[in-house]
């Protein structure tokens, strides 16, 4: 926190399924009579008689989005394929989508339920039956569509997108029945017990990234099912296929994960205290990953997310500054209120100020000015070569067995650069690059998150180029030790010293009127860090996520 202009943060976001459907089915006589016959017609015929009119504008009404919504639901019922992409902003796009819906998907019996629109949004059920040769299973799930003013000629649209047929496409994306390329995996946890969707809800993207990888190398023969098959962008989001339905079982293979149970049920548990929680757990000592939850279970943020971190990024950034000389735990360090530097104005939180203090001190409270004023003596591409060399981060080249996002430090200049330094700017993390952090410095030397060992498919896995001194080491344990036990990360983890550390942290998003707290922290041989969107201070939103993993394993 604390530069003058925000950084607007990227989230890859799923959209969710709704509910709650007035059972009125498309078609007969009823849904389908008013689109024919009532409100497109009548709308039709307003538009011919007044072409001289001028182009609607303003906020649709609700006959408005009715008819629309009508319009192309009893088309794509009734299987009029041009029709419904012609009630779409993107007739061309909708057509092919929705010919696939048939040709490769094998969909049929097509029923649609429209529910009461909430605005401009109409959400509606689909109920199918995907048929392929003598195979044959009912489909049924709930998506939703929004109605939007075409600006050349006010003529009310369904707003196209690929989620509209279904909630987990992405533009791009494609739905396929047949057999799959991919056999099916058995995925097991650490002491061999069969981990599920089920049992762990948050585990179903990894459950598909691990059979997306090992899939054909565990020794299973594939099935036939409808699937997801992800487009150019969704597999570039490191995305991975998804199963809908299951025609006929394939034999699985038996992949061995490094998850512990105990842990894994207790990050399920914490996370789903809080909307939009993340959090991942690790071993320092070798990498190996324990446990991965989201409180939201259609996006893996914990490992793909790419999000601000706020001043846990300052665990980097003090090792670099005590590297160089320009900062030391014990020695005396300049808080102020409010910096300027590249032409922005940065400041502390409510304007704090510390007078006197040392840099353990500014650290243990968060003061962004004790770092931004360092700006000044660092070179454009000292904090991303830190990040690199010692953290491991920031290279793109980590194989932990599933889909990851490896973290950003971009090289950046002025004000941006210096934003950085306090985890805004271009800086970009989940909770596993975090985990990492906090596990480097407790283990001395960066090791590789990993959730499937290596010895399983003989990947090689990421290293760092260098380690960091006794001295900045030392030091940088010294900081996140006092921070745990009389910084803003006392509360949080009181009752668990005296071999752990910690850093909190809070980073602002335009939009949001609460920043994202975050967490980073390590106990024993476990390091765990998370993040709860929109949720307030680090300290009070994601550390008793935290705390709770590294009292339990730590």
């Amino acid at each position: 926190m604390g530069k003058r202009r925000r950084v607007t943060e990227r989230r890859k976001t799923r959209p969710a399924v709704l509910g709650g459907m007035i059972a009125v089915v498309v078609g007969g006589a009823g849904f389908g009579v008013y689109a024919l016959y009532g409100g497109a017609a009548a709308d039709e015929r307003t538009g011919a008689a007044a072409g001289h009119r001028a182009v609607p504008s303003g906020p649709l009404t609700a006959a408005e989005i009715r008819t629309a919504s009508t319009r192309f639901l009893t088309a794509w019922q009734h299987g009029r394929v041009t029709a419904a992409a012609a009630a779409t902003d993107d007739p061309a796009a909708a057509g092919t989508l929705l010919t696939g819906y048939t040709k490769d998907a094998r969909l049929k019996d097509v029923t649609l339920t429209p529910g009461t629109a909430k605005g401009t949004e109409v959400p509606f059920t689909v109920k199918a039956t995907v048929a392929y040769h003598k195979l044959s299973k009912p489909l049924s799930y709930g998506s939703s569509l929004t109605v939007v003013r075409r600006a050349s000629d006010g003529r009310p649209l369904v707003d196209w997108h690929s989620a509209v047929v279904h909630p987990d496409l992405r533009d791009g994306d494609t739905l396929v029945t047949g057999e799959s390329g991919t056999p099916p995996v058995r995925a097991l946890d650490r002491d061999g017990g069969e981990i599920t969707a089920a049992r762990y809800p948050s585990l179903g993207t990894v459950l598909d990234g691990l059979r997306e990888k090992y899939g054909k190398k565990a020794g299973g023969t594939a099935g036939v099912e409808l699937r997801v098959v992800r487009g150019k962008a969704a597999k570039a989001a490191k995305l991975s296929d998804k199963t809908l339905v299951e025609l006929s079982e394939g034999t699985p293979g038996t992949v061995r994960t490094t998850l512990s149970p105990a842990l894994q049920a207790a990050a399920e548990q914490q996370v789903a205290k809080r909307a939009r929680a993340s959090v991942v757990a690790l071993r320092p000592s070798t990498g190996e990953i324990l446990a991965v939850a989201n409180s939201g279970h259609g996006f893996n943020t914990a490992f793909q997310g790419s999000l601000a971190p706020g001043s846990t990024m300052k665990v980097i950034t003090s090792s670099l500054l005590i590297d160089k000389g320009l900062a030391a735990a014990d020695k005396k360090h300049p808080c102020p209120k409010r910096v300027t530097y590249g032409g922005w104005k940065f400041h502390n939180d409510d304007d704090f100020e510390i007078k006197g203090g040392t840099f353990k001190a500014s650290f243990a409270r968060s003061c962004n000015t004790a770092f931004i004023s360092q700006a000044k003596k660092l070179a454009d591409d000292d904090l991303t070569r830190q990040a690199q060399q010692v953290f491991g981060l920031s290279m793109n080249n980590w194989a932990i067995g599933v889909p990851t996002f490896d973290g950003s430090v971009p090289v950046q200049s002025a004000a941006q650069m210096a934003a950085s330094l306090i985890g805004q700017g271009g800086v970009r993390m989940n909770p596993l690059n975090m985990a990492s952090v906090a596990a480097t410095v407790k283990s001395g030397s960066f090791h590789q998150p990993y959730l499937v060992s290596p010895s399983v498919d003989h990947r090689t896995l990421a290293t760092a180029s260098r380690r960091l001194s006794g001295r900045t080491l030392s030091q940088l344990r010294e900081l996140m030790r006092y921070t745990a036990a009389y910084g803003t990360a006392a509360e949080a983890m009181s009752g668990l010293g005296p071999d752990y550390g910690a850093k909190t942290g809070s980073a602002e998003v335009d939009g949001q009127k609460k920043p994202n707290g975050w967490f980073t922290a390590y106990r024993g041989d476990l390091a765990a860090a998370g993040v709860v969107q929109a949720g307030g201070h680090g300290g009070d939103t994601a550390g008793p996520i935290v705390a709770k993993l590294l009292k339990l394993g730590g």
